[in-house]
């Protein structure tokens, strides 16, 4: 899906579950085709390449109110956006940051690859190599934003950019630890559990349509 599409799902979706049109908590699981976001904390001094090559490679750089530098999204990495009332959940944001992270966790040990958490950065290592991202955003006291995790996306966008912010980080992803790509459908099957089983939840399918906007 389109960045700016699933961006404004979620906001949509915050709206709704703050006027109690939607009364449960939500998780859109998606891919997006190759794009940088910027956090509240991002300049574009850490993106090391030229518009007019971003233009040219269809390259779009998107500022976004959550929490970080700049990051990249791309087909492959599988990013999950969590419309969560915190209130209404019992869950700190410390608490809900670690969820995220753990469900990454889970995930990768099931495939053998083990992470772990680093204090000085949030998202999930591998040895001195990032794997998986997290950075949220609160409106209302509801969530938005929320994970990204490498699994079979070629990293090669993450070259042109100091991830994170960060001028000594290196990416890495599932398929690049295995030395093999993964089935996404597994992978996403998987992830699903992973969350229900973190959160202590049970999804069920959600009928959805955004609204055009006048």
């Amino acid at each position: 899906m389109d960045y700016q599409q699933a961006y404004d799902i979620q906001l949509d979706l915050v709206e709704k579950r703050k006027a109690g049109i939607i009364a449960s908590d939500i998780f859109l699981l998606t891919e997006h085709p190759a794009v940088y976001t910027l956090g509240r904390r991002g300049g574009r001094e850490h993106l090391m390449v030229s518009d007019e090559f971003l233009q040219d490679k269809g390259v779009a750089v998107i500022h976004v109110e959550r929490g970080g530098d700049i990051t990249c999204h791309e087909e492959g990495q599988v990013v999950v956006y969590p419309i969560i009332n915190l209130r209404s959940s019992g869950l700190s944001i410390a608490e809900y940051i670690f969820k995220l992270e753990e469900v990454m966790i889970r995930l990768s040990s099931i495939f053998g690859v083990h992470a772990v958490r680093d204090p000085r950065n949030r998202g999930i290592w591998v040895g001195d190599c990032k794997l998986g991202s997290v950075g949220i955003a609160i409106r209302h006291g509801i969530t938005f934003h929320g994970m990204a995790l490498n699994v079979n996306n070629s990293l090669d966008a993450f070259r042109w950019i100091h991830p994170c912010g960060l001028t000594d980080v290196k990416m890495t992803s599932l398929a690049k630890k295995l030395r093999k790509e993964l089935p996404m459908s597994i992978v996403k099957e998987l992830l699903v559990e992973f969350l229900q089983a973190v959160f202590e939840m049970d999804f069920e399918p959600l009928e959805y349509t955004l609204q055009e906007k006048n």
